[in-house]
């Protein structure tokens, strides 16, 4: 088991930055990809980043290149999410999820672990 814990959401101002956390426990981190998915009221999950396990590798949806920057910190169990120039459609609950399998990252059913997700609330 792999337990996910975010922290970092709040209210921010649009054009704003915040950084998001998910600190990692139980088996290995440094074994298993890692992803960010969001979720706003009334819409569909979505694929955000993900990273692979030893951060060589990155991949962002097109709603955050060039805004959002994914990395990780594998002694200290920790991957983060960087967002800066925030929209108000960047409004949404992030999760972290933890893949055993580097595969499809952007697809939510490759993920092993899910964490219970941060709020980040971005005002106009």
């Amino acid at each position: 088991q792999v337990q996910l814990v975010e922290s970092g959401g709040g209210l921010v101002q649009a054009g704003g930055s915040l950084r998001l956390s998910c600190a990692a426990s139980g088996r290995t981190f440094g074994d298993y990809a890692m992803g960010w998915f969001r979720q706003a009221p009334g819409k569909e999950r979505e694929f955000v980043a993900a990273i692979s396990w030893n951060g060589g590798t990155t991949y962002y949806a097109d709603s955050g290149k060039g805004r959002f920057t994914i990395s990780r910190d594998n002694a200290k169990n920790t991957v983060y999410l960087q967002m800066s120039s925030l929209k108000p459609e960047d409004t949404a609950v992030y999760v972290c999820a933890a893949a055993s399998v580097m595969s499809d990252l952007a697809y939510r059913s490759h993920y092993d672990y899910l964490g219970q997700g941060t709020q980040v609330t971005v005002s106009s």
